[in-house]
């Protein structure tokens, strides 16, 4: 487009909305923008002479009087120094005002320059200086606005084309890396598994055509579609919103530039936008919250999430009930319950598969290690880097995982979920030690269930999101963990014998391993490192080998004990034996997928995929309802691989009672261990010397952060382990 001004003569015939090889033969250039607003029951009318007049007096012009319709409540003594063009219809008035918090507003339209517009019921329109092509709902204010217009192509932040657009002004947002490989075309309603689904399997190219099908079939690629402003929307102090489709309840003040999305709002779930805010091609969710300078560019936000305090959100994908301030994100593809709302972090080319936390300062891909910008970072549920960390691309982190403040300089690969991982730099080694949330900070761990289905404030819950922290995806990287620390002990204890590694095979190795894991003492003096963990000639040094292993089977118990007791819980019909005769079934199914925060079997993933190919998924909406089957049968699903990986666990094909009654007896002493291990944890704080040095005395710290013993949490933890132990006792009584 050329970087000019046109000068356009004064004609009688304006220009039409719709250019004339877009529009249908017999339409008119209103055409869609009737299917798009509902006729007032009484039907519109033209103005009175006597309503003309007064509009003249009142400083009103209009091209075409004739254009100006309007209802049998209008009142033009509220209509001043405005200019009309075009068609504008104009619902019910009344002398009265519209007020949200603090501002007060006369219902009525002055100092505004409106052209083909829809105004509902009770508006109060004032110093709008170019409002067009817009349909503004009933009891909206719109106040002080610079520009607010619409195209005719617009698209409002959906990846589609308009009929006569090229192929290369579609809208697409860039995540996982920074060549533009996995790009994502973004629609209203579209959720985090989604953009995962889309991203993931790029070599699937029958899928991707498909999916970009369904996004394109998704909406009309006709011309002449108008911006839209819900009911009791209130838009202040702005300067451009172009191309926007606003819903209702919203609330915008001060907002520098909006082009292209559409945000999601309803009575329920109010989105509010604040000051300095630039939002460009993009889909922002309901109940959001964006305040403050932020910078969202090519990007969409799931239900119940927030910018704040400049941050910048760029070609990515962040899911629901997610916070991001005060740092920039890039290039990545975030699931819900991210938190990263600290100073000067920066997080680029990532897959962060939920419940995830970002420290101040930690810079994760903060260079490349390539000669281009094709890495990645990708992280299992509940990652968790410390203040200052740097990671470098490409690395992969098991679900869980904590990073102790360091410069990571290389790659990594951590096998092992809920780890601590440091680097020594005195030894000038990576140390892991599995299992860390476990055995040293359970109040954490178990206070994270809770706390982020708490924090689940949406009542659109598209997004189906496993909350639990002892899940398929985490419980099959433990069975992998538990593996893996089997062989490396026995290579430990090989190399110390003297031994050659050569005449063990895998199976070999793994029962050397869990013989010696059994024992404390027997691996006691052993130097254990992992393999194939860090891209470097330095060793891995793997902590707390012995207890991490014991922890790892407690954690399975735990699982699954948890999930028997939930289901029998919500199937009091159902007999333990019938249950566990349901339950059996080859371990077939040990691969597990975190689709946008729903857990889902591989197989189900695989004829989900195949189901889009064949067609038998004809829309996106075929695909969320799909999901939502998924969801609905996840129950059984998890307490089957939790049957099944105490079935492993104990080398058995199936659990005999007598088994049954030793696992629950163990479940009630793991229980017992959690709650025990949540106030210990907690109570460290409290003894922390350096901690109370900062407070006069104890009456002052007690009035800070209270006594230990009057925790809700750890009080919460209490109540369920005793509710735990009476299920228990009642399952017994039915095996």
């Amino acid at each position: 487009m050329e970087n000019t001004v046109t000068l356009i003569p004064n004609r009688h015939e304006r220009v039409p909305f719709i250019e004339g090889e877009f529009l249908p033969a017999g339409m008119n250039e209103y055409y869609l923008r009737d299917t798009q607003v509902q006729e007032p029951e009484s039907g519109w009318r033209h103005l009175r002479f006597d309503e003309i007049e007064r509009l003249v007096k009142n400083q009103n012009t209009s091209d075409n009087w004739d254009n100006i319709l309007v209802t049998d409540h209008f009142e033009p003594k509220l209509v001043k120094n405005n200019k009309f063009y075009g068609l504008v219809r104009i619902g019910d008035m009344c002398d009265g005002w519209l007020q949200y918090h603090d501002l007060k507003l006369k219902v009525g339209i002055t100092n505004s320059l409106i052209d083909s517009c829809d105004i509902g019921n009770y508006v109060a329109i004032h110093d709008v200086h170019y409002l067009t092509h817009y349909i503004i709902g009933d009891k909206c204010i719109l106040f002080n606005i610079q520009e607010m217009c619409c195209t005719n192509h617009s698209k409002f932040g959906n990846g589609i084309v308009k009929d006569g657009e090229p192929e290369k002004v579609r809208i697409a947002v860039e995540v996982m890396n920074e060549t533009a490989s996995r790009k994502v075309y973004p629609f209203d309603g579209m959720i985090a598994a989604d953009a995962y689904l889309e991203a993931r399997y790029i070599d699937d190219k029958e899928l991707q055509a498909k999916l970009l099908q369904l996004t394109q079939e998704r909406y009309d690629s006709r011309r002449g579609y108008y911006g839209t402003v819900g009911t009791e929307t209130v838009i202040k102090n702005s300067a451009i919103i172009k191309d926007v489709k606003i819903g209702s309840s919203c609330y915008i003040k001060g907002a520098s530039k909006l082009k292209n999305i559409t945000i999601n709002s309803s009575l329920e779930e109010p989105t509010q936008i604040g000051e300095g805010v630039v939002l460009v091609n993009g889909i922002v969710g309901y109940g959001c919250h964006i305040f403050y300078s932020c910078i969202a560019v090519r990007f969409v936000m799931g239900n119940n999430s927030n910018l704040k305090y400049g941050a910048r959100l760029i070609n990515t994908v962040l899911g629901d009930n997610s916070t991001i301030s005060c740092c920039e994100v890039l290039h990545s593809l975030i699931f819900p319950g991210h938190e990263q709302h600290h100073n000067n972090s920066f997080l680029v080319a990532a897959v962060l598969k939920g419940q995830t936390n970002i420290a101040a300062g930690a810079t994760l891909g903060s260079n490349h290690n390539s000669r281009t910008n094709d890495n990645e970072i990708q992280a299992g549920r509940g990652f968790w880097p410390g203040l200052c960390s740097s990671v470098k691309h490409s690395c992969r982190f098991a679900s869980f995982t904590l990073l102790s403040k360091a410069d990571y300089p290389v790659e990594m690969d951590i096998k092992l979920p809920f780890s601590l991982v440091n680097n020594n730099t005195h030894t000038n080694e990576l140390e892991v030690m599995p299992a860390f949330w476990w055995l040293y900070n359970m109040y954490a761990l178990a206070r994270n269930s809770w706390k982020y289905q708490s924090r689940d404030k949406r009542k659109r819950k598209h997004q189906h999101i496993e909350f639990d922290t002892y899940a398929p995806d985490s419980m099959e990287e433990v069975i992998a963990g538990r593996k893996l620390l089997e062989i490396w002990t026995a290579k430990a204890a090989i190399q110390e014998q003297g031994k050659r590694l050569e005449d063990y095979d895998y199976k070999a190795l793994r029962e050397l391993g869990k013989t010696l894991l059994q024992d404390k003492n027997a691996i006691k003096a052993l130097e254990i490192f992992g393999e194939d963990m860090e891209k470097s000639r330095r060793k891995v040094r793997i902590l707390k080998v012995y207890e991490a292993y014991h922890a790892y089977g407690d954690m399975l118990i735990y699982y699954a004990i948890r999930n028997v007791l939930a289901y029998l819980k919500e199937h009091p019909q159902d007999h333990f034996d019938s249950m566990v005769e349901a339950l059996k079934e080859d371990r077939r199914e040990k691969s597990w997928n975190n689709l946008g925060g729903q857990l889902m079997m591989t197989r189900d993933l695989d004829q989900l995929r195949e189901d889009i190919k064949n067609g038998s998924l004809a829309s996106w909406d075929d695909i969320h309802h799909r999901y939502d089957e998924i969801w609905k049968k996840y129950t059984i699903d998890k307490l089957r691989h939790a049957y099944l990986s105490l079935c492993y666990l104990l080398e058995v094909d199936s659990i005999s009672k007598e088994q049954w009654q030793d696992l629950l007896n163990k479940a009630i002493d793991i229980q017992e261990y959690v709650c025990q291990q949540v106030y210990i944890s907690r109570k460290k704080d409290y003894e922390n010397i350096y901690r109370r040095n900062t407070y006069r005395n104890e009456e002052e710290m007690i009035a800070s952060v209270g006594l230990l013993e009057d925790n809700s949490f750890i009080k919460q933890v209490r109540e369920e382990t005793a509710l735990f132990k009476q299920e228990i006792e009642n399952l017994s009584q039915r095996l």
